[in-house]
């Protein structure tokens, strides 16, 4: 596995700084839509709560409260879909980075690791064919184990775990 880590370091390293890049523009998009929404929000309130002051400042704090909590909130939603988005952009570039590594003069050799991997972890018995997309998937009865380039490059991300957060969260 650290040799596989080690082939693929050049590869997250790449997707990760493109990924930060992406980030950071979609981040600024969001935040953007976030501050319009919040301040079309704003305005909204300020105008309910001038005319419900007539009707008393209990009536006004009520619904000042909602509105700022509805302006919170798709503040909030614009950022969570921010992410989603970034997050789909991220698993997209890896994918097409380790697609990349089947032209690699190494590739055969990364392939004979997975396939001794496979065999490893699911016994000499393991029937391990190669994936349309790139590396191997291996099966016995009752168990599949899929080392293919794509799913390689998903469990990379994956790793990366709240380390990713930090690509267009300011306060990480």
């Amino acid at each position: 596995m650290s040799a596989l880590r080690d082939a693929l370091e050049p590869v997250r390293t790449a997707l990760l700084a493109r990924a930060r890049a992406d980030a950071d523009a979609t981040t600024a998009r969001a935040e953007a839509d976030a501050a319009d929404r919040l301040a079309e929000a704003r305005t909204e309130a300020a105008a309910i709560l001038a005319a419900a002051r007539s009707e008393g400042e209990q009536d006004a704090a009520t619904v000042r409260a909602r509105a700022a909590a509805r302006a919170h909130r798709e503040a909030r939603e614009t950022v969570l879909r921010a992410e989603r988005e970034a997050y789909g952009r991220l698993y997209r570039q890896a994918r097409t980075g380790v697609a990349a590594l089947r032209a690699d003069p190494r590739y055969p050799a990364l392939v004979e690791r997975l396939r001794d991997r496979a065999r490893a972890q699911l016994g000499a018995e393991a029937v391990v064919r190669e994936h349309p997309d790139g590396g191997v998937v291996a099966e016995v009865p009752g168990r599949r184990l899929d080392l293919s380039l794509p799913a390689l490059a998903d469990r990379a991300v994956d790793d990366l775990g709240a380390e990713v957060t930090r690509l267009w969260r300011a306060d990480a």
